[in-house]
C-alpha cells in the first residue's frame, strides 16, 4: 500500500551521497565533452578586446569552463551541508 508523502518531504528530490557523486562525475565529463566540440567547432578567428587580439575559441571554454566550477562549488556547499560543516 502506497502512503502519501507527508507536507514539506520531498520525494525523489533527495539523493544518497554516492548517487551525487555518480552525478557529479558524469557531469564534469560531460563538461570535457562540449568542451572538446566546442573547440573543433568554432573556427579559428580572432575578434579584439580592448584593442587585443583575442581566439574565438576561448569564449565558449570559459563558459563551460564557468559552469564546471559552479558545479564543483555546489558538490562542496552540499558537501558541507551534509556533514554539518565538519567537511574542510
Amino acid at each position: 500500500m502506497r502512503t502519501k508523502p507527508q507536507p514539506g518531504e520531498r520525494k525523489g528530490l533527495m539523493s544518497s551521497s554516492s548517487d551525487l557523486d555518480r552525478k557529479f562525475w558524469i557531469a564534469l565529463g560531460l563538461y570535457a565533452v562540449l568542451a572538446v566540440l566546442a573547440w573543433f567547432t568554432v573556427g579559428e578567428g580572432t575578434i579584439f578586446v580592448e584593442g587585443k587580439p583575442v581566439a574565438l575559441r576561448l569564449f565558449p571554454l570559459i563558459l563551460i569552463g564557468g559552469m564546471a566550477l559552479k558545479t564543483v562549488l555546489a558538490r562542496h556547499a552540499e558537501k558541507i551541508r551534509r556533514d554539518g560543516g565538519k567537511s574542510s
